[in-house]
């Protein structure tokens, strides 16, 4: 059963604070696991799992996690954990506790988990910028307010925060229904916003509908789910996070965009929708060398780029890559009346030559199969004969 609350960090340094946590957690009558991350020799022996049993999980065996150095023991313990956690049968959820070093530890284990476990991660660090720490999953981050370092009167209740905050999540574990719909992955942006609310009105009847705003963390955060088994199918339109990953905006999802449903299978229905941008912040904030594009203030903190020819026609290259690895069933659709609602006839990105490089690069590389087809609809992607056509598609593949 998977009730155990795993107490995680370097023990080595900060004993005192994380055997605190964990007496604190079993009060509330939670089993408890302490597990040992450190990368010296002066770990805790105090321990239920020690760090040479975590470092046994490293690809490389225990040699590769205790070189001696460091920036590499870390980074080695780091992948050993988050090997070690996804075979843990009893673990309920995970708490670490440090500073910078012991969140860079704890953290890629906790990501490596899926959606729903409980994970709470108290850190010097959670003040900051935690989308290198957190990612697209759902750890909780607490500032530790002083340094975790010693007993206090501040640390005193924050830790006793965090460990409680993990135990309620344990022992208050919200279980699914037996009439719990299917859940469904949909990408959404402004400009495709009547699409998407077209197929969630559709589909919302048969489908728990999860609409991401595709932001880049929006993207990274549905192939999350994808990856963590708890959404049945995707219905992608909106992949302009690819624009920015390969042109330089502020909004990619990163090179993995896609790799969730090629690792898995998925059934899966995509689009270019608003791939006829680029976003970047404030105007002043556009790089240098695209100061001369075309460029549309969305608001004073958004400033579009439209796409050129060439660009589109690399994103086309890109994408078809990814589609033809995909082996689980694929519709991939093409609105050739504009992919945006800035990008129609009258609108300022309307850029039929731009649009049709993009098209004709999917054409090129695109390799058909009995699961995998490109279908082409003669109407924008916000257009009801559009969404008419993603719904037709989406019907063909759901049963998979």
């Amino acid at each position: 059963m998977r009730s155990t609350a795993y107490v995680a960090g370097t023990f080595d340094t900060k004993s005192e604070e994380l055997h605190f946590i964990a007496e604190c957690i079993r009060a509330t009558g939670v089993p408890v696991k302490t597990v040992d991350l450190s990368t010296s020799d002066g770990g805790d022996n105090q321990v239920d799992v020690s760090a040479k049993q975590v470092a046994a999980s490293h690809e490389g065996g225990v040699a590769a996690v205790f070189t001696g150095e460091r920036g590499s023991a870390v980074s080695a313990m780091a992948q050993a954990f988050a090997n070690y956690v996804v075979n843990c049968q009893d673990l309920g959820g995970i708490i670490g506790a440090g500073g910078s070093g012991g969140t860079a530890l704890v953290a890629p284990a906790m990501r490596a988990l899926p959606v729903g476990v409980p994970k709470v991660l108290i850190s010097t660090v959670a003040s900051g910028d935690v989308r290198p720490y957190v990612g697209p999953s759902d750890i909780c981050m607490m500032n530790s307010v002083t340094d975790v370092q010693g007993i206090n009167r501040i640390s005193r209740r924050v830790l006793s925060n965090g460990a409680h905050a993990l135990a309620g999540m344990i022992a208050n574990s919200l279980a699914e229904t037996a009439d719990d719909k299917p859940a469904l992955g949909l990408t959404m942006f402004g400009v495709t916003t009547p699409c998407i609310q077209a197929l969630s009105k559709e589909l919302e009847d048969r489908y728990d509908c999860l609409v991401f705003h595709a932001t880049g963390v929006g993207g990274q955060s549905m192939e999350k789910l994808v990856d963590s088994g708890l959404v049945s199918a995707l219905l992608d339109v909106t992949t302009t996070e690819i624009a920015d990953h390969l042109m330089g905006g502020v909004l990619s999802a990163g090179e993995e965009r896609l790799d969730a449903v090629i690792r898995t299978g998925l059934p899966y229905v995509g689009s270019v929708g608003a791939l006829d941008m680029v976003n970047f912040g404030a105007e002043t904030t556009v790089p240098e060398a695209y100061k001369d594009r075309q460029l549309l203030v969305h608001n004073p903190q958004v400033t579009l780029m439209r796409t050129t020819p060439e660009e589109n026609a690399a994103m086309g290259r890109w994408i078809v890559e990814k589609l033809n690895r995909m082996e689980g069933p694929v519709r991939f659709l093409l609105p050739l009346k504009g992919v945006s609602i800035i990008d129609v006839e009258g609108a300022p990105f309307f850029d039929p030559e731009a649009d049709q490089a993009l098209f004709e690069a999917i054409r090129n590389g695109f390799v058909a199969s009995e699961n995998r087809k490109l279908i082409e609809v003669d109407a924008a992607v916000n257009d009801p004969e559009f969404v008419a056509a993603l719904l037709a598609a989406f019907s063909e593949i759901e049963q998979h």
